[in-house]
């Protein structure tokens, strides 16, 4: 699994949340554990795969918000068993 967060200026509330996440799961309809968050100013979700994060760049930035950037990384579980 792989984990991608971007970076995003322009959220202002819950429907803004919405709206990015909603973005997400259009552009990568595979993303699963899909968040946002307007405190943080990012958001996340998890892929089997590689992203198109210039994609991903243009359909935030379509709908208004900015996408200062995209960060995708082997995903670890944390948890009681993950070190077994």
């Amino acid at each position: 699994m792989i984990q991608t967060t971007l970076k995003i200026e322009g959220m202002m509330c819950g429907m803004c949340e919405a709206h990015i996440c909603d973005t997400i799961r259009r552009v990568v309809p595979s993303a699963k554990k899909v968040t946002a968050s307007r405190k943080k100013k990012e958001a996340s979700f998890l892929s089997e795969g590689e992203v198109n994060t210039g994609a991903l760049k243009a359909a935030i930035e379509e709908m208004g918000y900015t996408c200062q950037s995209a960060i995708s990384a082997p995903y670890e579980k944390k948890g009681l068993f993950s070190r077994l």
